[in-house]
């Protein structure tokens, strides 16, 4: 499992999240809601400033600031990669779901 977050993603994150160098993004599945690869569930993120919270599965660092899923919930992307990148459409962070290779 690979987790990329893209540059214009990165930025909407500072710009609307407010998230700056040191932060840590943690990206977990929450149960009643829709993604195209699991039926019923739904990723979400949360933001902190302190540490990584528990046992990492996958993490990215970019611009100081540490992008990660907790192992407990990589069972959600069984097959899949995680593309963190930003629609200009709805102008928010969208989420996809590349076939690993």
């Amino acid at each position: 499992m690979r987790l990329t977050v893209t540059d214009q993603a990165i930025q909407w994150f500072k710009d609307e999240v407010l998230v700056e160098k040191g932060s840590f993004i943690r990206f977990y599945v929450k149960i009643y809601g829709s993604s195209p690869i699991r039926e019923g569930y739904a990723l979400a993120f949360d933001v902190h400033g302190e540490s990584i919270d528990g046992t990492v599965g996958e993490k990215a660092e970019q611009e100081g600031i540490t992008f990660y899923i907790k192992e407990d919930d990589l069972w959600f992307f069984d097959g899949h990669d995680l593309l963190v990148d930003y629609d200009e459409k709805t102008k928010e962070v969208a989420y996809h779901y590349p076939t690993r290779n």
